[in-house]
């Protein structure tokens, strides 16, 4: 089975269709309404975190520089008089949208991840970031609709091929094994090899070579929820598990 390889169109895609749905659920919960899946945050917390990223993300992608940036990290907007926090949202979601309809994926853009230093690293990673947050914010308001298969998928990819080895687990652990995720309603497969603090995310036919160890589990379900179990969402308990359980925790992110 082969992963997802997805282009600018497709991610620009899913971001118009996950934006629109966020900023729906957002307004119609109350703006203290806690989000059960992000323990801490309320609604409002949720978006101007939400649009603290767009805004990030617009200097950085748009800057035309490799170099890291002076400020390393995203922080929420502040509230501004006059305008609600989902208007500050909207507009900072309407010009990230201008700015990666125009935007050449092979000009020069830092990014955190052992990628490279690429615009077109930041519309996939805006479409996940979306795609998750509206989730978050549908739970919210008991409405959550899982993330599209297609789209699911990919971000599963993105969690083993940029947020793991990056060392961006939720834990360190001294894990050793295969770990083989199935997603059943997408025709795909993920195999990751877990080397204490180390990842590899292999192909179908280098699993078996003498470096396998012998701790292994097989996680199957759909697209959605296996993405949404590696973010921390939902448990792996939802989903259905054979082996060694213990490796999980190896897998996801944070």
């Amino acid at each position: 089975m082969s992963r997802l390889h997805g282009t600018k169109d497709f991610w620009i895609g899913a971001l118009r269709a996950e934006g629109p749905a966020f900023a729906a659920a957002v307004a119609e919960a109350p703006p203290e309404t806690p989000v059960l899946s992000c323990p801490g945050y309320t609604v409002t917390d949720l978006t101007r975190h939400l649009a603290g990223i767009y805004r990030w993300v617009h200097d950085v992608a748009g800057s035309g520089e490799s170099a890291a940036p002076q400020d390393s990290a995203p922080t929420p907007v502040e509230s501004v008089a006059g305008v609600t926090v989902v208007q500050q949202w909207q507009q900072a979601y309407d010009e990230l949208m201008a700015l990666f309809e125009s935007l050449d994926p092979e000009a020069p853009a830092w990014n955190w991840a052992p990628q490279p230093k690429r615009a077109g690293f930041w519309p996939r990673r805006m479409a996940h970031e979306t795609a998750v947050h509206r989730w978050d914010a549908q739970l919210a308001i008991a409405a959550g609709e899982p993330i599209e298969a297609k789209l699911a998928a990919d971000g599963v990819s993105e969690v083993l091929d940029t947020w793991l080895p990056a060392g961006r687990r939720r834990a360190g652990g001294p894990w050793m094994g295969v770990v083989r995720l199935t997603a059943t309603d997408a025709d795909q497969e993920w195999y990751l090899r877990l080397r204490g603090e180390g990842v590899a995310l292999l192909d179908t036919g280098t699993i078996l070579d003498h470096d396998d160890h012998h701790a292994r589990v097989h996680v199957t379900g759909t697209a959605s929820d296996l993405l949404l179990a590696l973010w921390g969402r939902v448990s792996f308990d939802t989903l259905t598990v054979a082996g060694d359980r213990t490796l999980l925790d190896g897998v996801r992110t944070a």
